[in-house]
């Protein structure tokens, strides 16, 4: 196991984060343990301290971290080894290995790199200074080439069979991704988005041509904030004023414009896409998880709860009532009770549903009827198919050449996929109350779009 203190803090610098880690690129000496690598790093509200000190009794004591040897791996790996690499190609999933975390060099990293981290996210939360373990990966951005980050979202509409007489036509019609744009601009957190998934899910070299110009043209009225794409060249993340570094050595920069930029970054965008199998994967993938839509599975847990015989002793006098009256309570989605228990998924719970997923058993169940017994499938699946909604992939281009065609060569590290963390079942009634929020207020929306799903979607 590689241990981090062979390398100085400022032989790393910051790339990028998300919610629950920050990311850090080798930029040090030779090294054969770091050369082309990645630091993942858990994060931790802010302050991050080095103990936590309590009072308890009127006596001052220390929580002192666990011990490196007591900590067990960053459960991305093995999550990623035993589980994401039955369903995606390996050639297109990251290398990833565990590193010793030293709490000194931790907060020696922190102080030389805060800095460069967005203001919002330095408020909030910092690098978890008590971790003694962390993951080492490839390093996707930072090598002598264009790296294009991309999170694609939804990539199909839902079956009709499961939706509501209020959201059936809205949602039947209309993306999640673009209700939720809509919502999003209605509450002036984010600026319009032409950019739709199902284009960039189609395959057709048309459509994909707008789902890029969609994005291309977010990112640069957005000032490279919207974080549906991300460009980066040579391991720096570009702003859309830095366009001219996507430009291949020799070409005179001043003699180019943003638009034959945004052209070439297009065509050579669109024409790996169109090689690669990795989307046509995670569209598999999101529509054969998610097939009862948030609302079929709403319905299928409350179904299958008001079935539990303790359910039905403890509100016996709501179920005495004629049809029609008040109705007995339930619980949220996801949320275990005293009638009916589903706890978190561990990783043997994954890989005891992804033996059931890629069997024959899930092509034999009727999901326009869900059965209460097959519950655990369906929600396990559900989060599963989350986790495929909300990855990104990694696309790696050459540097462009303005008005000359690209030649791509589609290697199996090109484009890959990252950010597949599993999803926790306490965000269910979350994404419930959400989804009804989006589609109540899409529904008021005088202007709907209409999203064309180039597959069918399951029933």
């Amino acid at each position: 196991m590689a241990s981090i203190v062979d390398t100085d803090p400022s032989d790393w610098r910051y790339v990028s984060e998300g919610g629950a880690t920050i990311v850090f690129s080798y930029h040090g000496p030779p090294n054969p343990e770091f050369d082309g690598t990645v630091l993942r790093l858990r994060k931790a509200l802010v302050p991050s301290l080095k103990t936590v000190v309590k009072i308890k009794d009127g006596e001052v004591y220390k929580q002192q971290a666990l011990d490196g040897e007591d900590e067990p791996d960053d459960p991305t790996i093995e999550y990623q080894t035993k589980c994401m690499a039955k369903l995606i190609p390996p050639e297109h999933l990251p290398r990833l290995e565990t590193v010793k975390l030293d709490q000194e060099w931790l907060q020696r990293l922190a102080q030389l790199e805060n800095l460069k981290r967005p203001e919002a996210r330095r408020e909030k939360d910092g690098i978890d200074v008590n971790r003694r373990k962390g993951v080492l990966a490839t390093d996707l951005v930072g090598g002598n080439w264009l790296a294009a980050e991309i999170k694609p979202k939804w990539a199909f509409l839902p079956s009709p069979s499961h939706l509501s007489e209020e959201t059936n036509s809205i949602k039947s019609q209309t993306c999640r991704f673009c209700m939720h744009n809509h919502l999003r601009k209605s509450n002036g957190d984010i600026i319009e988005m032409n950019y739709c998934p199902l284009d960039l899910f189609s395959g057709d070299e048309t459509r994909i041509t707008k789902a890029i110009h969609g994005l291309w043209d977010a990112w640069t009225e957005s000032g490279g904030t919207v974080n549906n794409l991300k460009v980066f060249a040579k391991g720096k993340t570009l702003r859309p004023a830095e366009t001219s570094l996507m430009l291949a050595d020799g070409l005179d920069a001043s003699s180019t414009t943003t638009e034959q930029i945004r052209d070439a970054f297009t065509s050579a965008l669109r024409r790996t896409l169109i090689k690669t199998p990795v989307l046509g994967i995670l569209s598999r993938l999101q529509r054969t998880l998610d097939v009862l839509d948030i609302e079929g599975l709403s319905k299928l847990w409350r179904t299958t709860e008001r079935a539990a015989p303790l359910y039905r002793t403890t509100f016996e006098s709501f179920f005495a009532q004629p049809d029609g009256t008040s109705p007995p309570p339930t619980t949220p989605l996801g949320v275990s009770s005293l009638f009916l228990s589903s706890p978190e998924p561990a990783i043997p719970d994954w890989v005891d549903f992804l033996n059931t997923y890629l069997s024959s058993f899930s092509s034999q169940l009727d999901h326009s009827k869900p059965e209460p017994k097959n519950l655990r499938y369906y929600l396990l699946a559900y989060l599963l198919s989350a986790t495929f909604k909300d990855c990104s992939i990694i696309v790696r281009l050459d540097f462009l050449r303005p008005c000359i065609e690209p030649k791509i060569e589609v290697k199996p590290n090109t484009v890959t996929v990252i950010d597949l963390d599993p999803k926790s079942l306490d965000k269910l009634r979350g994404w419930e109350k959400l989804d009804k929020e989006i589609a109540g207020t899409y529904s008021l929306n005088t202007a709907r779009k209409t999203c064309i799903d180039a597959f069918s979607s399951p029933t």
